[in-house]
Parts: C-alpha cells; structure tokens; sequence
C-alpha cells in the first residue's frame, strides 16, 4: 500500500493524491491549481504519475481546486470511473465545462492579440471536459460502502464543506493486513445556515486532512451576516455600488440567503437591485434546489413545500454578455455579484475596473484568496491594481468578512481530527507553510507528515 500527493502539497490548491493497493491506483481528486500563476506552467506540467495508469478516481467535491484538472487527466489517456455523490456530479458538470470555456477564451485572446512567446493552446477543451463527464459512473450516498476492487472499499461522509461534499474513508486489505484512511477534503463549520455539519468516522488508522485555516478561527457568523448587510446598508446609503467577488458554489447562494433574510426583516430596503452576474452560479442556484436533500433538513421541508429560499424581490439573474456590461453603466446603488471569487478571472474583474476607483463604493470579500491572487492583493491593503492592463486606483472601501468561509476554522479542525480516533499518522495538507505548522502544534503529541510535491508513502 502506498500514498503519494501530486497537488495541495504546501499550498492550498490543486488536491490531488493517489492511492495504490491491490494492484489498483485510485486517485482522489485531480483540481486545478489556482493563484499567481493559474493556467500556466503548474496546471500544464505532468500529474506525477500516468493518467492512463489510474482505475479510478474518487471526487470529494466540486470546487475547481479538487476537480479542476479531471478534463485534463481524461485528455491523457484516464478512462477509469469517477465516483462521486449525486449533487458533487452535477456541480463537477457544470464547473469544468466552465473552466473549459475559460480555457477555450483564453487561447483565442492569446491569439487575437498576437502575444510572444510561441502558439498558446487550451490547457483543455469543452470536448476533454464532456469526455471526463462522461467518465462518471456509481454514484457515491453517505454512510453507504462501495466494494470499489476486491480489497479496496469506500465510504463517503457528508464534509459539510459545499452542497454534495464529501469525506472518504477507504478500508485496504492487502497481504493480510487492513488499513483505514480517511481523506478529509475540505471540511465546513459546524454552524452553516444551508448544510449539516461533518460526518466524522472514527477508528481511523491514516489520516490526510486540509489546514486551509489550521492557524485561525473566523469570526462569529451572527457577528458577520451584521457587519455584511450594515456594508451594504452604507454603500447604499453613500450612492454607490456594492461590488461581492463570489464563489459560485455555495457562497453566493448562501449570500443570497442572507439578503433574503436582512429584506424580510426590515434591515436592508426590499426594492434592493442585486444582479447574480455569474452563469455559474446561476446554474448552481438551480443544482441546490434539485438536491434538497443534500440540504439542513429545515432548508428540503422549505423547498418541497414549494418555497425558493433563493428569491428575492429585486434579484436578476445576467446570464449573457452583454447583459454583464450594461451593468458597469449602473453608477449606484446596485449589488454585483459576479465570479470568481479571488478575482483570478471572470466578470468581477470588469465591475471591479469600474467600482474600485470610487470611494462611495465598496468591495466585500467573504472566503478565502490565496496568495498571488487579485483579491489578496487588494485584501493586503494595495493602493493600485492592473486590471486590462490598467492601473487602476482602490479608492473604494474594502471589507473582509471571514466568518462565512465555507471551510472549518482551526476549532472545528481540531475537533474533527480527535473525533477520528487516534490515527497512527496524520498527512497535513491543502495549506499554507504558518497554517499547516501550527495545527501540527494543535494536535501534539499526535504524529504528523506535511508532504512534498509528488512525494511517496509506504502505508
């Protein structure tokens, strides 16, 4: 039995490790890596190991970080099964046919404009991504095994982390000994409005499991659903825009949850203009209502009794285009909810060329922006930003509200690592060098590994 990471070795992108027992190399996860140098050389460069080598791989979740290189693995001969829980499929669809596209957008705009430095391809295309669609085969219900190989089974734990996440536990069986490893994937608090807490298993011999925030815990959520609608309340109040950089898993529904809420109890004006300006997440907000199930039980009776949880009076969904830059014409008093969430692409980049130079605007960060990343950069306090080529002035006022990530905070890591049992090995992963370091402290004396790029483990 061996254990190698091929991605969130360090840092906090690019989940990817692969697993070999009985013969079989079964991969967790391949996601994209994300940051400074996103759609260059770390996306582009080898996996590790041989794509067509792989049997199967079992996904955790569908955020780009943990799924995002599956066209790619496909494109390289994989043509394995992909196991995953009904909702993380539908998710998974939708986000790598959009990452395809933005691939496919990026090539031609090298083209267009006649950039140096040799032809620039797609890392992949909307073709290699229906080809990894479909790979997907059994799907994946919490608590309930799959005999995956004889010797190898799986059992997915609700992560808590987005809609359809997952942890998975795999039971090996080889030369008459039997392990249990546990992957975490990304964990979610224990307090989410839309979804259930962690499933933990227990009695488990090898962990891996994310330090995304393994050195800190986020503010208290009531504490920032009022800090995020008193943000809105003032720029309305100023005249100007309010500009939410979003995920568009989860974090966008989620924050037109709270819109909802704040209208429905008098705190923010009912006839508030807020545009979803995110395909994606437009799709997504129709994948949540079609998996209620995956939801806090009071959120599915609220659905199946017929009521949207995701409505609000003045709430419009811009799907195309030029729908997207009719909206840099609105000079106040609107909501800007567009992708992505650490400003690395998408048509947030646009509203913020537009906002930001305002001081009677604002820009709200709510999750996490990895180093080297637009959205860090502007967190960090920059003055000036180049966006299209232009140094544009951040005159607007800045606001991160950390208490509605959708990842645990270092508590809630702790808490979920001793509910396991007492592992022979903990692997820290997806994280940063400070975060990883001080969870290993957090969980002393317990035994621990922070793995290198690509390095092996015999289990």
């Amino acid at each position: 039995m061996k254990l190698s990471f091929h991605g969130a070795a360090h840092e906090v992108t690019g989940s990817c490790h692969l697993v070999t027992c009985c013969g079989r190399r079964i991969l967790i996860d391949c996601g994209m890596f994300q940051g400074a140098r996103e759609l260059t050389e770390d996306n582009a460069a080898g996996f590790g190991f041989e794509a067509k080598d792989i049997d199967a791989v079992l996904l955790t979740h569908a955020h780009l970080d943990h799924c995002g290189r599956l066209p790619l693995l496909t494109k390289r001969g994989f043509r394995g099964e992909i196991i995953a829980t009904p909702a993380t499929r539908d998710l998974a669809k939708l986000v790598m046919l959009d990452s395809a596209h933005l691939h496919e957008e990026e090539a031609r705009r090298h083209h267009r404009h006649g950039q140096r430095g040799g032809t620039h391809e797609a890392l992949y295309d909307t073709m290699d991504a229906l080809d990894a669609v479909a790979r997907f085969g059994r799907e994946a219900t919490y608590l309930k095994p799959i005999e995956l190989y004889p010797g190898i089974t799986a059992t997915f734990f609700n992560a808590g982390h987005i809609l359809g996440s997952a942890s998975i536990r795999l039971e090996l069986t080889e030369g008459g000994r039997t392990r249990k490893l546990l992957f975490s994937g990304d964990l979610g608090p224990d307090d989410r409005p839309l979804l259930s807490g962690p499933q933990v298993p227990d009695d488990i011999d090898v962990v891996v499991m994310e330090t995304t925030y393994g050195d800190r815990d986020h503010r208290d959520l009531d504490a920032s659903i009022a800090e995020f609608l008193d943000a809105v309340t003032a720029a309305h109040a100023r005249g100007g825009n309010v500009v939410i950089p979003t995920f568009a898993l989860e974090r966008a529904q989620e924050l037109i949850w709270f819109l909802r809420e704040g209208i429905e109890a008098g705190q923010l004006d009912a006839g508030l203009q807020v545009f979803l300006d995110s395909p994606m997440a437009i799709s997504a907000t129709r994948i949540f209502a079609r998996h209620a199930e995956a939801m806090r039980p009071e959120i599915t009776k609220m659905i199946r009794d017929g009521r949207d949880p995701f409505r609000l009076p003045e709430l419009h969904f811009t799907r195309e285009a030029h729908e997207s830059m009719a909206l840099n014409r609105i000079r106040s008093g609107a909501v800007l909810m567009a992708g992505s969430g650490m400003c690395t692409g998408g048509r947030v980049r646009h509203h913020l060329r537009h906002n930001l130079p305002h001081g009677d605007c604002s820009v709200i960060f709510v999750g996490y922006a990895a180093e080297g990343t637009l959205a860090r950069i502007i967190i960090d306090g920059a003055r000036w930003v180049k966006l299209f080529g232009d140094e544009v002035p951040v005159n607007a006022r800045i606001h991160t509200i950390n208490g509605f990530s959708a990842h645990a905070g270092a508590g809630d890591l702790k808490r979920w690592h001793a509910r396991t049992g007492h592992p022979e090995l903990t692997f820290l992963v997806h994280g940063e060098e400070q975060g990883m370091r001080a969870f290993a402290k957090a969980i002393a004396p317990a035994a621990v590994e922070m793995p290198k790029l690509h390095q092996s483990f015999e289990l």
